[in-house]
């Protein structure tokens, strides 16, 4: 352009500014900076307000940014509101406000970037006074201090505001939505999204995540299924992300199938973290062909696709295919990271690869540089024990750079009790209880060992004990799908909604004097009776 002679305008350098800015080029900003003097463009009050924005921007160069302002022959209120979204940007929430005061005319941008810059480091109350003081609100000034209290978690104060505010955008209702949800006061989110009276996919995917991270995994699906009845919205991959999360933790494997044929029909990018959700679904529910199919089709991959995928083979008993997947993702120039490590190595601790699980440690420290963690020396001391290696175990616990936990301890004693040796078992209690006298597993496993190796005194005194301080182990839980309804029961359920039937079936003493082959029959016709059939389905495929 400068060698055709055509001479530029102040536009050509706001376009320049725009252009260096997104990649920090500082310097020839510069030399734009000294063609808009030269050029004699500083009285360009659009110009100058551009320059000023990339020097803020651009490394932070305050000073720069300061000078340009105060240098300023003219300036209009988006120069003032430049140079205090600059400060607020940059924490600087005094230089900000005396701007702000000093301001001859305000508008209603100047006051949210203010109220913004203040709840975003904390100043509640400063944010409060200043929201107070405007003369005029719109939907942004509502819902920046709605938002505000709500990533604080004081969703009390955000519901006052909520209720004052004149016309509730679906922003505002969301807002409200996710801050119940965050507290746990699922209750109340639900109240509020009930209420919302033109819901978008964001206050859906608001509901179904709020379920999702509150561990109500049925809820989550149950809203979903709502939403696509509803017809109004359609999911998109965030929804589909939070559903594929539920249906990791209930082992929901129709749902995951349903939800991959629902992404190959309506023709969703298969984008990254969607991709990452649907093989960490199908791992969980022991579907690794699937698993394979989506990892194979995903055009790209980060290392969280390939530590989900390794990790799903690793739990799946695929161990072999584990490690060779983790040799794969090296050949292809894939940098490993701690992560993954630790899914290579409990591959190696399941499959009891005991010199491939030495020589991956030997790799991620010499090799990759990646100072071990806790989780690392736990599955090399948990891959010598089960092999039987105690004096190697130990040897290397000794070598550790970090205290052993109790985790540590905890697992050499499980492999002790695999292989029946007695011998380290008052040594491993004795560190166990100094660290974690009141954990009911690890009180559970010390039991466990005394009474296989005949130590019935010890086994009886720890049993005594934890009776009488209360300790209890949590007792772990079955899960069932039926249908589109995933069933979930633990040792002598009480809570679930059907179980006077359930304990009827179980408690026909008949039952128990049947050949199994024949018990299918015999439940026919006991269930025949019950009011609730899809009972019979459950027990039945059971």
């Amino acid at each position: 352009m400068r060698v055709s002679n055509i001479t530029p305008n102040s536009f050509t350098f706001t376009f320049l500014l725009r252009c260096f800015e997104s990649f920090e080029g500082l310097k020839a900003g510069q030399v734009v900076h000294s063609e808009i003097v030269k050029l004699g463009f500083e009285s360009s009050v659009f110009a100058m307000n551009t320059l000023m924005d990339f020097y803020a921007k651009c490394g932070g160069n305050l000073g720069s940014a300061r000078k340009v302002f105060d240098e300023m022959s003219e300036r209009d209120v988006v120069s003032w509101n430049t140079m205090i979204c600059a400060y607020m940007s940059h924490s600087n929430q005094e230089y900000a406000l005396c701007l702000f005061e000093a301001m001859p005319e305000r508008n209603i941008v100047t006051w949210n970037s203010v109220i913004a810059g203040l709840l975003k480091v904390g100043k509640m109350e400063l944010a409060r006074s200043v929201f107070k003081r405007m003369p005029e609100k719109n939907d942004v000034s509502w819902n920046t201090m709605i938002s505000g209290y709500v990533k604080l978690g004081d969703v009390e104060t955000a519901r006052a505001i909520f209720d004052e505010m004149p016309g509730k955008s679906i922003i505002s209702w969301t807002a409200m939505v996710s801050g119940y949800a965050t507290i746990g006061d699922v209750q109340s989110a639900r109240k509020m999204f009930d209420r919302i009276p033109a819901k978008n996919v964001v206050s859906w995917n608001a509901m179904i995540a709020g379920y999702v991270n509150n561990r109500m995994f049925d809820e989550a699906l149950s809203v979903f299924q709502h939403m696509l009845i509803d017809g109004n919205c359609k999911p998109n991959q965030t929804t589909l992300i939070s559903v594929l999360s539920a249906c990791s933790h209930l082992g929901s494997h129709e749902h995951g199938k349903w939800i991959d044929s629902f992404i190959r029909k309506n023709k969703f990018d298969s984008s990254v973290p969607l991709g990452n959700a649907l093989i960490d679904t199908f791992a969980k529910c022991g579907d690794m062909e699937n698993a394979k199919a989506v990892f194979l089709r995903m055009a790209q991959r980060c290392i969280i696709t390939w530590t989900t995928m390794i990790s799903g083979l690793a739990v799946n008993g695929r161990c072999r295919d584990a490690l060779e997947l983790y040799e794969k993702m090296c050949l292809d120039g894939v940098e490993p990271d701690d992560v993954v490590f630790i899914a290579v190595l409990s591959a190696c601790t399941h499959g009891g690869l005991l010199e491939e699980g030495k020589r991956v440690f030997y790799q991620m420290v010499n090799k990759f540089g990646i100072k071990p963690r806790i989780e690392h020396y736990g599955c090399m001391v948990d891959l010598l024990g089960r092999a039987g290696k105690f004096e190697e175990a130990l040897s290397f616990i000794q070598r550790m750079h970090l205290e052993p936990n109790a985790v540590i301890w905890a697992t050499l004693l499980s492999a002790c009790k695999i292989h029946g040796n007695g011998e380290l078992l008052e040594s491993l209690t004795r560190r166990i209880l100094e660290q974690e006298p009141n954990n009911p597993s690890y009180l559970t496993l010390i039991m466990n060992l005394s009474s296989s190796i005949g130590r019935w005194q010890d086994a009886l005194n720890f049993r005594r004990a934890t009776r009488d301080q209360g300790i209890e182990k949590i007792p772990g839980c079955s899960l069932i799908q039926i249908g589109n309804s995933v069933h979930e029961f633990s040792a002598k359920d009480t809570k679930h909604s059907q179980r006077k039937e359930i304990y009827r079936v179980l408690g026909n003493q008949d039952m128990y004097k049947i050949p199994p082959e024949k018990l299918g029959t015999k439940l026919i016709s006991v269930l025949v009776g019950c009011p609730h059939l899809d009972w019979f389905s459950l027990i039945f495929t059971s």
